[in-house]
């Protein structure tokens, strides 16, 4: 595979800061206020990567691969993204452009000639997807909360206290109002309530990947450490890790690991005697997603 893209480097280092690859994979150049006063670069590049299963070798090649995340050309977890962070700098996202974070009171001064009120929205190895991808089909309430390398399926709502993280994301319509972190997917009309958040690779350093399966809900401020089936819901405020103690109908106790990915639970906690529950349940229990709100059109 081979993509033409542009990419912005620090001029005094030679640093690479980004890459952005068109998917019209031609030449194509972007201009900002941080290249017009000197402090960056802009360069045309050609990124060719033999096997996704290899771990990427460059900045540029990471940046492809973010890409290729956030066009839906891949799914999470189907390409190698080993390394990365060694390979992304930390970058100011000003809106003047791209630069290093040593840089910014100098941008500042150089852009005030322009009238130009500098902001800084944020300070890290990734940018936000939307000045990079648009995926079509999807709102997104506040584009800062989701990362270059998110993948949203169409008829996605990201809210405005959703977060979706690289190499995460949703695999249908889906509405995200809690937190997807690296490693995890969501299925075809689940809910990911409000404050709501999923353990994912990076918490802890752990490799197991979990997820939630389809017209499954995740309850407002609940969280799952473990994976979800279809048709499961976890109540409001529940945090089930994969040591949580889980009472079954039967009476019998179990970690909830041993249902991690089961279809057809409901997970409560018991308000008279604290116990963590689950019985057998549906989505009519909830009702599944609002098909008006998922008209991304």
């Amino acid at each position: 595979m081979t993509r033409v893209g542009h990419s912005y480097r620090d001029t005094e280092t030679g640093k690479v800061l980004d890459g952005w690859f068109p998917q019209s994979n031609t030449k194509r150049r972007r201009g900002c206020l941080a290249e017009k006063v000197g402090l960056i670069k802009g360069h045309f590049i050609e990124v060719t990567v033999e096997s996704l299963d290899s771990a990427p070798t460059s900045t540029e090649e990471v940046y492809l691969r973010l890409h290729l995340l956030s066009e839906r050309a891949v799914q999470p977890n189907e390409i190698n993204l080993e390394g990365i962070f060694a390979l992304l700098p930390n970058v100011a996202w000003t809106s003047a452009g791209p630069v290093l974070p040593g840089k910014v009171e100098e941008l500042r001064a150089l852009v005030a000639s322009e009238y130009h009120h500098l902001a800084v929205p944020s300070i890290d190895k990734f940018p936000r997807m939307s000045d990079y991808v648009i995926p079509s089909g999807v709102r997104i309430a506040d584009a800062d909360r989701v990362r270059l390398g998110a993948h949203l399926a169409e008829g996605t709502t990201v809210m405005h206290e959703g977060f979706v993280n690289f190499n995460a994301g949703t695999l249908g319509e889906s509405m995200v109002e809690g937190r997807i972190t690296p490693g995890v997917v969501v299925g075809r009309n689940s809910d990911i309530g409000a404050g709501a958040s999923i353990m994912g690779t990076l918490s802890g350093g752990g490799k197991q990947r979990n997820s939630i399966g389809e017209r499954s809900l995740l309850g407002a401020n609940a969280g799952i450490g473990i994976s979800l089936g279809d048709e499961c819901i976890v109540e409001a405020g529940l945090y089930v890790t994969a040591g949580t103690k889980v009472k079954l109908p039967d009476g019998s106790i179990v970690a909830a690991r041993q249902l991690s990915g089961e279809s057809g639970l409901l997970f409560r906690r018991n308000s008279q005697s604290g116990a963590v529950e689950v019985i057998p349940t549906d989505s009519l229990r909830w009702g599944g997603l609002n098909s008006s709100l998922h008209r991304n059109d």
